[in-house]
C-alpha cells in the first residue's frame, strides 16, 4: 500500500474536458500522473463511485467549497480520483458544479487504484472493485499526507483535514 514519502504510482487517468484547447479536444483526454503532480500541490482525494450518496453529498462538495482556502494554503490543484469511466466523471463534474476548482479524473480500469493499495471490493453490492474513499496531501509527486477511511466512514478525507495539513 502507498504511503507518506512514496511517489505516486506511473498512471495515465482520464478526464473529461467539456470546452476545447490547451491541447486538450473536447471529451476524454489522458492525464499523465507524474507529469500533472510535477512540481505542484496536489490535493487528491478518492472515493468509491460517481453519483454515491456520500460522495456527492459530501465529499466532492467540501472540496469544491474549500478550493479558494486550499488554494490559498499552497495547493496547486484538487484532483478527485474515482473507479468510473470520463463520461460518468464528466457528467458527475457538471451535476457538482466543479468548474475549474475539482479536476474530475477516471481511474476506469482501476489501473491507479490498483497501484496504490488502496482498493475496495464492493462486488458483493454490485459495483465490482472501486477505490477506498482517501486523501492525500502530494507535493511534486511524492504523498505528503495520507488519510485512508475506514469501512464506511467519512471522518479524515474530508477537504477540511488535508486543508489543516496543507496548512501545516
Amino acid at each position: 500500500m502507498i504511503k507518506v514519502g512514496d511517489t505516486l504510482p506511473a498512471a495515465t487517468l482520464m478526464e473529461y474536458v467539456e470546452v476545447e484547447g490547451n491541447g486538450c479536444s473536447i471529451g476524454p483526454n489522458p492525464v499523465d500522473v507524474a507529469k500533472a503532480s510535477a512540481g505542484k500541490t496536489i490535493a487528491l482525494f478518492a472515493l468509491p463511485g460517481a453519483f454515491t450518496p456520500t460522495c456527492s453529498a459530501k465529499h466532492v462538495p467540501g472540496y469544491v467549497e474549500g478550493f479558494d482556502a486550499l488554494q490559498a494554503a499552497g495547493v496547486d490543484e484538487i484532483w478527485c480520483v474515482s473507479v468510473n469511466d470520463a463520461f460518468v466523471m464528466g457528467a458527475w463534474a457538471r451535476d457538482q458544479k466543479t468548474g475549474t476548482k475539482v479536476r474530475m479524473l477516471a481511474d476506469g480500469s482501476a489501473d491507479f487504484t490498483k497501484a496504490t493499495g488502496l482498493t475496495l471490493d464492493l462486488t458483493s453490492r454490485g459495483m465490482g472493485l472501486r477505490s477506498n474513499r482517501y486523501s492525500m496531501l502530494v507535493k511534486d509527486g511524492k504523498v505528503a499526507t495520507l488519510n485512508i477511511e475506514g469501512p464506511g466512514k467519512f471522518e479524515v478525507s474530508d477537504a477540511a483535514t488535508l486543508l489543516a495539513q496543507a496548512k501545516a
